[in-house]
Order: C-alpha cells, then structure tokens, then sequence
C-alpha cells in the first residue's frame, strides 16, 4: 500500500510535483533525467508515518542540518526523468526522513528510490530557510533553454543585469519574481561548494538563482509557486532573444516605468 493512501494532503503535495515535473517536460527543460524537486512534507506526516520503519539504512548527507531534526521530504529520485515522475512519482521518487542527529536521511516510502544526487543542495537551503523563519517549503532544479543560454556571457553574470533586462520586457516578469535573479558562478553540480553558493545568493533576497552555464535553482511556498517564478523569467528571457533575433537591441520598460510598477503594486524595492 502507498504512502500516499488516506493521506489527501501529503497525496496532493506529492502529486503536484508530478504536475510541475510534467510540465518541465513538456517545456523542454527536463531532458533525459535532468532537474530536481524537493518538498518539506512534513506538515503532512501522521503518527502512523512517524512509527514507519525504514526501508534504508541511514545515509550520510555530507553537512549537520541542525533545523531539519524531523523533518520530512518528498525527492525526485536520482536517474529518474521528470517525464516518469509526472505518471508515478512514487516509482521515480521517494519520501526520507531526517535522522536525528541531523547529518543522515533513511529511506521510508514507497520503495528504495534513491534521491537526487543534488540532495545536500536542497537539504542545505531547506535548512537555511527554516533557520530564518521562512514560509517556503519547495525548492525546484530545472534547465530552462533561454535562460541558460543567456549565461554563456560573462555580461550577463554581472550582478542584476540580467535581472534588469528580464523585468523590462514584460511587467509579469517583474510581478511575479519581484526580486529578480541570482547568478552563481559555475561549480561542479551537486558540490558543497554550490550547495554554500547558492545559499550565499538566496541570502541576497533572491527566491531563484541561475546556475552558470547549468541551470536555475527557485524556492517558493510549493512547487507550482516556484515553476511559476522559473516560467515568467524564461518567458522574458525568450522575449529578449527574439527581439535580438529580429536584429535589434530590444529597449525596454524604463527604470521609471519599473518603478511606477513596484509602488503601485506594493512590489520589494
């Protein structure tokens, strides 16, 4: 029997990752088993769950994540394409619990999936946004086409030029991801190094950062939240692309006109 069953809440969480994961597929941003989703489910876990022997054996994440002591996670499971996961994320995913000593995961539902290999990178930014209070409970790894391409030059790794040229093309943009872009220099994917990185940068007050040359990590309240932010960027990033590929530097909402924006709309400065 899955976990899944009589439990409507973690059932609706967990399968709204597969509805996000569906659609990174179709956007042909998950190609072969690229990407990763992480949820705190742990609202959603019952005594029942609590009382749940292992299917694993504790295994090591690489870091001490004091703020994750019981905590509980729905991932995407290593090798898995995205394209599985929207059918059966079950089968191409896996709930773990945090042990508590802080520094291990076990394996509890609904079969030894093992997750991510980007694993410590998400329980890491977990673990800093639940030290600083924050709502947000998803954090989602994807490979969104324009987006990556516009890290293939140093001019866009610069700090918020990138951000800047995106909220100007279209006001959603600037709406829906109000505090822009984060860019991390590359590192070898998977890495403490990228794991301290990224975490740098959300501490900057970016909710989603670019990858150099990789891809872009979003955290937000749920998942369908953080596909959201990840959409309207590329959709700016596309918009851009394609004003350039007409033979022209696209000019652009004004630094005015983005600021009549975020006072009418009460949106972070």
């Amino acid at each position: 029997m899955s976990i899944l069953e009589n439990r409507k809440a973690l059932s609706d969480a967990v399968w709204q990752v597969a509805e996000a994961a569906g659609y990174l597929w179709t956007k042909g941003w998950a190609e072969r088993n690229g990407g990763n989703i992480t949820v705190n489910v742990t609202e959603h876990v019952d005594d029942d769950m609590r009382a749940m022997p292992a299917l694993s054996e504790p295994r090591e994440i690489g870091f001490v994540l004091p703020h994750l002591k019981g905590c509980w996670f729905y991932c995407k499971g290593t090798q898995k394409r995205m394209r599985d996961l929207a059918r059966d994320p079950m089968a191409n995913g896996s709930i773990i619990r945090i042990t508590d000593d802080c520094a291990h995961y076990e394996i509890v539902a609904d079969s030894i999936v093992n997750p991510t290999s980007e694993l410590p990178s998400h329980l890491s930014v977990h673990n800093y946004l639940l030290a600083k209070g924050s709502p947000y409970r998803a954090s989602l790894h994807t490979h969104p086409i324009e987006l990556v391409a516009m890290t293939h030059t140093n001019r866009f790794l610069e700090k918020d030029v990138a951000t800047n040229i995106l909220w100007s093309m279209i006001p959603e943009t600037k709406a829906f991801c109000p505090r822009g872009l984060g860019m991390v220099p590359y590192m070898l994917a998977g890495s403490k190094e990228l794991a301290k990185a990224t975490i740098e940068a959300i501490d900057d007050d970016y909710d989603v950062v670019m990858w150099e040359k990789h891809g872009i990590f979003a955290v937000d309240v749920d998942v369908m939240a953080a596909f959201d932010q990840v959409d309207v960027l590329n959709k700016a990033a596309q918009i851009y692309i394609s004003a350039k590929n007409m033979g022209f530097e696209p000019d652009g909402m004004t630094q005015a006109q983005m600021r009549e924006l975020s006072d009418v709309f009460g949106l972070p400065k």
